[in-house]
């Protein structure tokens, strides 16, 4: 089994500092990696980034992440970005990493994603220049997340995830207002997912969501967005041996497995 633990939104700020180290210190005794789906800031500060950095370093298990749009806000990206890599993160946008713990080679493809909603409701590129670029930046994120999931294809991996912020499906939007879902998420994520080939994508961003999804192609999606799973993290058990089908199994570790925060 390759234990994946995954939360989203846990929007820190200074008077946070040190609220989930205790439930992150023990991670080693509980999973191989720890994903994180953005909005891990407030307002895309370099001091509330300086915060998730201290929160994360040294943990004793890998850590991965892609920002969010709180993590944008404030216009300093590529600085939250170093500050968390010197804390030892993997911060990934159309990239991929391979991570080892324990013998296991876990592999991660990830970027933040966008929104333009879903297939029947979605928004087109046509119009407005400011429409068609809003349009084309989705686009852009999705060709990256499947040119690193491609990627990862020839890199010997036991698993291979999709870690975005925004949501792959509208599964996982259940509970938000159908206004919204075109700013949760896009139906091209899911596309550049199933293309690529996944055993499990990940997402935050929807905090009134529901937990569990699927693309079309059949991946397991989870929305760990923190105000969902109620948690410091969630831990999700993989199983890399295939089914008759060829297909993945995954399995969801019981609450009392579940370190809470």
């Amino acid at each position: 089994m390759t234990r994946v633990a995954a939360v989203g939104d846990i929007h820190m700020g200074p008077d946070s500092q040190g609220t989930l180290r205790p439930a992150f210190d023990t991670l080693p005794g509980c999973a191989d990696v720890l994903l994180l789906a953005g909005d891990l800031t407030r307002h895309g500060t370099p001091e509330e980034a300086r915060v998730v950095a201290r929160e994360i370093k040294d943990l004793g298990v890998p850590v991965v992440a892609v920002l969010g749009n709180h993590d944008h806000h404030g216009d300093h990206p590529d600085e939250i970005t170093a500050i968390l890599r010197d804390a030892g993160a993997h911060v990934l946008e159309g990239e991929a990493t391979v991570v080892t713990h324990g013998g296991l080679r876990i592999g991660v493809a990830g970027t933040k994603g966008f929104g333009g909603g879903f297939v029947g409701r979605c928004a087109g590129e046509f119009g407005e220049p400011v429409m068609r670029e809003f349009v084309r930046y989705s686009r852009r994120r999705a060709d990256g997340l499947r040119a690193a999931l491609e990627e990862l294809r020839g890199r010997d991996c036991d698993v291979r995830i999709a870690l975005t912020h925004f949501a792959p499906v509208p599964d996982t939007l259940a509970g938000e207002p159908l206004e919204i879902y075109p700013f949760l998420g896009s139906y091209l994520l899911a596309e550049a997912i199933d293309t690529a080939g996944a055993d499990l994508a990940v997402h935050g961003h929807a905090h009134a969501g529901a937990e569990h999804g699927m693309t079309d192609g059949g991946v397991t999606v989870r929305n760990v967005a923190q105000p969902v799973i109620g948690r410091a993290f969630h831990v999700y058990s993989l199983n890399p041996a295939q089914s008759g089908d060829g297909s993945r199994t995954l399995g969801t570790r019981s609450p009392t497995d579940t370190v809470e925060q």
